[in-house]
């Protein structure tokens, strides 16, 4: 007898039954491989061992594929609670624990920053953290939405312009005015991205503090 011939890769049964939680890992792991624009529904498929009209009674397009891989990167947000720690402390810690998350998953995290205005959604651990740590800051509750708009605009476009390399672009121009060289003739050292964000949550907490400051003083002034 003739050995049967194999199914072609992608058409044959699968042992295990699709899932949405299957299918969004899989697009992960392909997006952290090649990226967002790599990734196709066939190919993905064929990562899954699956026809690829099946995928579609799972998910309708691409569009709503990486929607959910971003949900599903964004619930591996974690953050150490700090409630006793200065408001400062806590949301520096925030942010860098963001930051961690943006360097597991760049190249998703880099496209939803730039493609996905609601990436970051209200019940996520990042905004229910953040909204906490502004209310301890003394921040008043009908200003909290736009300071949180701040905070973030702030956060994901400087991981933005990391991710993408922007950031070490920026960071490695010479002012005209300043040397190349310092007086023993060694070369300036190249740009530290972990001490530039550092430096911008540092001016963003400055920010804060100081507009919190001004707005005690209004209200001392108009008792």
């Amino acid at each position: 007898m003739g050995k049967s011939k194999r199914p072609p890769r992608g058409t044959r049964k699968r042992d295990v039954p699709l899932t949405e939680a299957g299918i969004y890992a899989a697009a992960l792991r392909l997006i952290d491989a090649d990226g967002v624009e790599a990734l196709t529904m066939r190919k993905l498929a064929t990562a899954l061992d699956a026809n690829p009209m099946s995928l579609y009674h799972h998910v309708p397009n691409k569009e709503a594929l990486l929607r959910g891989v971003a949900r599903m990167a964004g619930a591996q947000f974690r953050t150490v609670a700090l409630e006793d720690a200065p408001w400062q402390e806590r949301i520096r810690l925030l942010a860098t624990d963001f930051r961690t998350l943006a360097h597991r998953h760049p190249r998703l995290i880099a496209y939803s920053f730039s493609h996905q205005p609601d990436f970051i959604q209200h019940e996520d651990p990042f905004l229910v953290a953040l909204t906490a740590i502004l209310g301890a800051a003394g921040v008043p509750l009908p200003e909290i939405p736009e300071t949180i708009a701040l905070v973030c605009s702030v956060v994901t476009g400087v991981l933005t312009a990391e991710l993408n390399g922007a950031l070490h672009q920026w960071a490695s121009i010479e002012p005209p005015a300043v040397p190349t060289a310092d007086d023993s003739g060694s070369e300036r050292p190249g740009p530290d991205e972990d001490r530039v964000f550092r430096l911008v949550l540092d001016t963003l907490v400055t920010g804060l503090e100081s507009r919190l400051t001004a707005d005690r003083d209004g209200q001392a002034g108009r008792r």
